[in-house]
């Protein structure tokens, strides 16, 4: 059985997402799609607005066959450290094919930029550390650096100033580095952007637009359903009935609050991602702002954009410390969430070919593998109402992997 490997957060799944499953099978003429998923906490530094086992029933429900855990040291770190993680986990699961959504659509310009930047790696390095030095946030600076190469590169290369371009540049990078042997394929985005905030086509939208639509006190929910599958709408109907929240920063802004106020210059310190003194910048904010979202207006800087600072703020509240994630390269198991009945087929097929442990329950030989993973799950199930708070953060612990009949 051939493979395909898609990178997902499904935060939440919709019809978009649907394309691209569908399109990744065509075009590759894969028998199984093998997502990895992020977990309870996503890349910007944002809780998932419903939990990582409601998000991988939407996808089996969505044309997905395996859905594999994305770990939170790489689920909730930059761009390059996040494709480790994802690309380490899709080899280890013998994927001949990577899909990724992309705005450029064709995969010879990333293949180009890759093989560009390479050969002019020191010339990169010399001017992203310029316009580091000159105040402009990582991403910026990046994005500087690649203009004023680009002229170096005699070949059609990627438009490094796109989010989903960025993200699949990073694959390539990721599957150079570790010599897996995936073939990657790129998807155009249809219609929404990443980032777009309003509903701009019939029935495809981006999930902030979802999200930002769901979320609003002034529109009605009903609003977003010809934007995802009738699962995905009833997953989320069904979760909020169950746990009474949808999740979302506000949520937390008081356990975030209390850690700033109660914790030291010194103590913030040892958090990964605190540095340049912004340990005064938080305490100072935490001290006025009523909000999250006033406290993210009180701390952004040109230096720091808001996903950065979201993602500080993510690592204070689990508290990780930058000697927890000092060691992060690639995915050391493969924490299976869920699979379709030909996902099971494809498991039992290879399973003994892969090359990571395979983790289907939490027990006792794996709890110190998965400890980061069980603490952040922890602090996701505070924001739900009580007692429905342990019974979410024991779906960790008790709930085996979902088998999904799509019949």
């Amino acid at each position: 059985m051939k493979a395909v490997g898609i990178v997902v957060e499904y935060n939440p799944f919709h019809n978009g997402h649907a394309y691209q499953v569908e399109q990744a099978k065509k075009e590759t003429g894969a028998d199984v799609v093998i997502c990895v998923m992020s977990g309870n906490f996503l890349q910007r530094g944002e809780p998932a607005i419903v939990s990582k086992w409601t998000r991988a029933e939407m996808a089996l429900a969505g044309g997905c066959d395996l859905v594999f855990e994305l770990p939170f040291s790489f689920a909730t770190s930059q761009a390059d450290i996040f494709a480790k993680g994802a690309i380490s986990i899709l080899e280890a699961t013998l994927c001949q094919y990577l899909s990724f959504g992309s705005e450029q659509g064709n995969i010879q310009p990333f293949l180009s930029t890759y093989h560009g930047l390479q050969k002019h790696e020191i010339e990169y390095n010399q001017l992203l550390k310029h316009y580091s030095k000159e105040g402009y946030s990582y991403p910026k600076a990046a994005s500087l650096a690649f203009q004023q190469l680009q002229l170096a590169i005699d070949e059609e290369i990627v438009d490094l100033t796109k989010p989903n371009n960025i993200l699949g540049f990073q694959y390539i990078k990721a599957i150079k580095q570790q010599n897996a042997k995936m073939e990657p394929t790129t998807i155009a985005r249809k219609n929404a952007e990443f980032h777009d905030e309003d509903f701009n086509a019939s029935t495809i939208a981006s999930a902030t637009s979802i999200r930002k639509k769901i979320f609003s006190q002034e529109q009605n929910i009903e609003e977003t359903f010809k934007y995802m599958p009738r699962t995905s709408y009833d997953a989320l109907h069904s979760y909020y009935k169950k746990y009474g929240v949808l999740h979302h920063w506000e949520r937390y802004w008081p356990m975030l609050q209390y850690r700033l106020l109660s914790s030291s210059p010194a103590q913030l310190r040892e958090i990964y991602e605190v540095e340049e003194g912004i340990e005064f910048r938080l305490i100072e904010a935490s001290k006025t702002s009523t909000s999250f979202q006033s406290f993210m207006e009180a701390v952004k800087t040109k230096r720091y954009t808001w996903t950065r600072i979201q993602r500080i703020c993510l690592y204070i509240l689990i508290h990780v410390s930058k000697q927890s994630m000092s060691h992060i390269e690639e995915a050391e198991y493969l924490r299976l969430l869920g699979m379709s009945s030909k996902g099971r087929v494809y498991l039992n097929q290879h399973k003994g070919e892969f090359k990571l442990p395979l983790i289907s329950k939490v027990s006792e030989k794996n709890r110190e593998s998965l400890a980061l993973d069980l603490k952040a799950t922890r602090i996701y199930a505070l924001a739900a109402n009580s007692p429905q708070q342990q019974q979410l953060l024991k779906l960790d612990f008790s709930q085996p992997p979902i088998i999904y009949d799509k019949r």
